[in-house]
């Protein structure tokens, strides 16, 4: 039969919601929210805009 006058102490498994959701990574919605990557892809989009507007008005 187990001793069980000496127990080990069980690490708390109980958390709250908000010590939960602080562990959790960011996934790209944060990413894509951020000012210099969305500058850098209007940038990048008005360029490619532009080139197709040139190549099917001008050209």
């Amino acid at each position: 039969m187990p001793d069980t006058t000496r127990l080990e102490p069980q690490p708390d498994t109980r958390q709250s919601e908000t010590a939960r959701t602080q562990d959790e990574p960011r996934g790209c919605l944060f990413a894509l929210s951020q000012p210099p990557l969305m500058i850098f892809l209007a940038v990048i989009g008005c360029l490619l805009l532009m080139a197709s507007l040139h190549d099917l008005l001008l050209l």
